[in-house]
């Protein structure tokens, strides 16, 4: 009997945890957390890896809180589209009132830990939330202008650990965050490219022309090159204490022109198997760009 029952809290506390790494969906925070301790060790002098431990644990509640707002917000167009449908709230596994209270919690466990670090790395982080939730969500059943809205949240991660590394907001924080503004429209415009029929059935409006055609392919390949050119600044020694050695940027450069690649390859087929790859190849590049970028400048 105590074996039966073990195994059932067993049982429960499993699906209890799988919901919250749903609910705060865990793949997105960890890669945030990546960009935001990648922008800590560029600005750092000297790594300090309590603070590393506390941006990441801060970082996480931020994201996680952000998650979990957005998913209070839109249950009802979650049940409808398939790709969100068996999340906790429109499966019927978490109430709204317990979603809420993961969403408040990690929030004020967010801003304080960031707190911690200093009041702009909490202030910079309550932003982002802000906008996600406030601004960004609202608008995604309204105007495609909604991902142009969602990058601002979206990009503040990088910059965010070079803030919590020096306290300072100046020109090396600003390219971290221009990169990874620009980085996202090829991402989530790929993404909603491949999603196109089942964020229609939610009533999202994602692509900037409304429609899988050249139009919305050819805005890929724009802010690709301006992802590219944003990257590689560095080199030019115009970014303070940000800087970028010739074989790293030509690495990155090259590293570009792979996505870019992608990128036409969707403007010439325009089928969901080219934005798969587009897709795939931007996740690729951010994580390898931040990579080596802190390889380059502990070498």
């Amino acid at each position: 009997m105590k074996t039966a029952v073990g195994s059932v809290k067993s049982d429960s506390f499993a699906m209890y945890f799988s919901d919250f790494k749903e609910i705060t969906k865990v793949r997105l925070a960890v890669s945030v957390v990546f960009s935001s301790i990648a922008g800590y060790l560029l600005g750092a002098v000297e790594v300090n890896y309590m603070s590393v431990l506390l941006l990441a644990f801060g970082g996480y509640c931020m994201v996680g809180a952000s998650n979990a707002f957005n998913q209070v917000i839109e249950r009802d167009l979650d049940a409808l589209m398939k790709r969100t449908m068996n999340r906790p709230i429109p499966a019927g596994r978490m109430s709204v009132v317990t979603a809420m209270t993961i969403a408040i919690t990690l929030t004020i466990l967010g801003i304080v830990t960031l707190y911690f670090l200093n009041p702009k790395t909490a202030m910079f982080g309550a932003i982002s939330i802000f906008l996600y939730t406030s601004v960004y969500t609202p608008l995604k059943t309204k105007t495609p202008l909604s991902v142009f809205v969602g990058a601002f949240p979206g990009a503040i991660p990088f910059m965010l650990g070079w803030v919590a590394a020096t306290d300072n907001f100046g020109i090396e924080p600003g390219t971290l965050f221009m990169i990874q503004f620009f980085w996202q429209f090829p991402h989530f415009w790929a993404l909603g490219w491949m999603l196109d029929d089942d964020y229609k059935r939610g009533g999202f409006k994602m692509l900037p022309t409304g429609k899988k055609d050249r139009g919305t392919a050819l805005q890929i390949i724009m802010y690709t090159l301006w992802m590219i050119v944003i990257s590689i600044i560095p080199v030019f020694g115009f970014t303070g204490r940000l800087t970028l050695s010739v074989v790293a940027a030509i690495i990155i450069f090259l590293m570009g022109l792979g996505m870019l690649f992608f990128a036409f390859r969707l403007y010439e087929k325009r089928d969901n198997a080219s934005a798969r790859k587009l897709m795939l190849a931007s996740v690729s590049y951010i994580t390898l760009m931040q990579v080596v970028y802190v390889i380059d400048k502990f070498i």
